[in-house]
């Protein structure tokens, strides 16, 4: 089952708070697509699925400042 993890944009990022979830458990996304937004130390930015399939959870929920790398959905 692929994992999405939390993004890394640019060589400073450490760690990102989701802000927004675009798709919702049962729901399903294309490879490409908005999955959710995350706030860095800089600004908003959009994340695209890398994977085609339903969210079957979330790791994560909105608010919560994670790491890059820390898995945040699951997709199937």
């Amino acid at each position: 089952m692929p994992i999405v993890t939390m993004p890394k944009f640019g060589m400073t990022m450490e760690e990102g708070t989701i802000v927004r979830w675009h798709r919702q458990p049962g729901e399903t996304v294309q490879k490409g697509e908005i999955l959710l937004e995350i706030e860095t130390d800089k600004a908003i930015a959009e994340v695209t699925s890398e994977f085609s399939g339903t969210v079957i959870r979330h790791l994560a929920p909105i608010g919560e400042k994670l790491k890059y790398g820390t898995p945040i959905a699951e997709i199937q």
